[in-house]
C-alpha cells in the first residue's frame, strides 16, 4: 500500500524529499503544477526545478536541521521556457529519517488575478494615450483636407464640373468617414455623460433585442439572470455600447454555426461578494458573463484583444473591445476573457452599492 496515498487527493502540490534534497514523491497536483510526470520528477533536486530555487532550498536545509516545524512564505518560482509560478510555499519538517521534509506549493490564484488586472489597467492607460495622440494627429489635417476639397469643388470649370466633382466628392466622403473613425477613437476618453440608476438586465435586454434584429435566424440568446442584483449608478448608454460590442463580436464569430442553426449566446448575471477590483476591496460586485459557443479567439491575438486596431475578423475596425474596456473601466470595473474552441466567456465585474 502506498504510504503517500492520502496526499493524492489534495488540490495543492505536494513534494516529499529525501535527506539529500531529492524528490521521492509528487502527488498528481504537483505533476499538474510543475507540468512534469512523476517519472521525470523522481530523484530531481529543487535546484533542478526552478531557476531561483535558492530560497526554497534554504527552507529545506533549515527543516533538515530541525530549525522549525514548518515555514510559510509567498514566492515567485521561475522556470526555463515556462511562465513563473506564483505560489504560497509550506516547508514542513517530518519526523521520518528517509523522508524528513514535505514541501507544499499552493498556487496563488488571487495574486495572479491581481497581476492580470494591473497589467490590464496599465494597458488601458497606454491605449488611451495612444488613441488620443493618434486621433489628434489625424483630426487636425483632416479638416484641412475636407475644406480644401470643398474649395476646389467651387473653383472647378463649369464645363468639367460634373465629371470632376466625382473626385472631390470622394475626398469629402472619405474625410467624413475618417472623421467618424476619429470620433470613435476619442470616445474612450470621454467621461460618462448621463449618470443615473442602471438596471443591468435592462441593458442586457436592449442588447439582446438589437442582436436578434440583426441576426434573426440560427441564433439563440439565452438569459440566466439573478433578479436580486440591485441597480447601481452609471451611464446606461455606455454600458449598452460595451455589452453590445462584445455580443456583436460573438454573433459575427457564430456565422458558421448560425448556418447550422445551433449558434448560442448566453447572458448570465450573478453577484460576487468581497472581491478586489483594481486593488480596491468591494463588498458586492456585479458579475456579468457573455458566453458564446463559437470557434474561440485566435491564439495569436488572444493576449491583445483589448488593444486598439487589433481584430480577428476581416474588415473589423479593432475598436469594439477597446471601447468596451474603456467604458467598463470608467465604471470602476474590469473586463476579462477566457476562450477556447466552443466557448468564449467575457466576464465583466462592476462594483455594486
Amino acid at each position: 500500500m502506498n504510504k503517500f496515498a492520502g496526499l493524492e487527493l489534495l488540490a495543492s502540490a505536494v513534494l516529499v524529499m529525501d535527506p539529500h534534497g531529492c524528490i521521492v514523491y509528487a502527488n498528481p497536483a504537483a505533476e499538474n503544477l510543475l507540468e512534469r510526470p512523476f517519472k521525470l520528477l523522481h530523484k530531481l533536486q529543487l535546484k533542478d526545478l526552478f531557476l531561483n530555487g535558492d530560497e526554497l532550498l534554504s527552507g529545506f536545509e533549515q527543516a533538515i536541521a530541525q530549525q522549525f516545524a514548518d515555514r510559510r512564505q509567498d514566492m515567485i518560482l521561475e522556470r526555463t521556457g515556462r511562465d513563473p509560478l506564483h505560489v504560497h510555499s509550506i516547508v514542513t519538517a517530518l519526523d521520518h529519517a528517509e523522508t524528513p521534509v514535505l514541501i507544499e506549493l499552493r498556487e496563488n490564484v488571487q495574486q495572479l488575478k491581481l497581476d492580470r488586472e494591473e497589467r490590464m489597467q496599465d494597458q488601458n492607460k497606454e491605449n488611451k494615450e495612444l488613441i488620443r495622440n493618434l486621433a489628434h494627429e489625424i483630426k487636425n489635417p483632416l479638416g484641412g483636407i475636407r475644406g480644401a476639397a470643398q474649395l476646389l469643388e467651387l473653383e472647378l470649370p463649369e464645363r468639367d464640373a460634373k465629371e470632376l466633382r466625382e473626385y472631390t466628392q470622394v475626398i469629402i466622403k472619405e474625410a467624413d468617414r475618417l472623421q467618424v473613425l476619429v470620433d470613435r477613437l476619442l470616445a474612450p476618453n470621454r467621461l460618462p455623460q448621463v449618470i443615473a440608476d442602471v438596471n443591468i438586465h435592462e441593458v442586457c435586454e436592449r442588447v439582446r433585442s438589437l442582436i436578434m434584429a440583426e441576426f434573426p435566424k440560427g441564433l439563440v440568446i439565452k438569459r440566466d439572470y439573478d433578479l436580486s442584483i440591485p441597480e447601481f449608478r452609471g451611464d446606461q448608454q455606455q454600458l449598452i455600447q460595451a455589452v453590445l460590442n462584445i455580443a456583436h463580436n460573438a454573433a459575427q464569430a457564430l456565422r458558421v454555426r448560425m448556418a447550422d442553426g445551433d449558434a448560442e449566446i448566453i447572458f448570465k448575471t450573478r453577484v460576487v461578494r468581497q472581491i478586489t477590483l483594481a486593488k480596491i476591496r468591494y463588498r458586492l460586485a456585479l458579475d456579468l458573463h457573455i458566453i458564446d459557443n463559437g470557434p474561440g479567439i485566435p491564439p495569436n491575438i488572444r493576449d491583445r484583444i483589448f488593444y486598439p486596431l487589433v481584430s480577428g475578423r476581416d474588415g473589423g475596425s479593432g475598436l469594439g473591445l477597446t471601447l468596451a474596456q474603456a467604458f467598463i473601466t470608467q465604471h470602476a470595473g474590469v473586463i476579462d476573457c477566457e476562450s477556447r474552441p466552443g466557448c468564449t466567456d467575457f466576464r465583466i465585474l462592476i462594483p455594486l452599492p
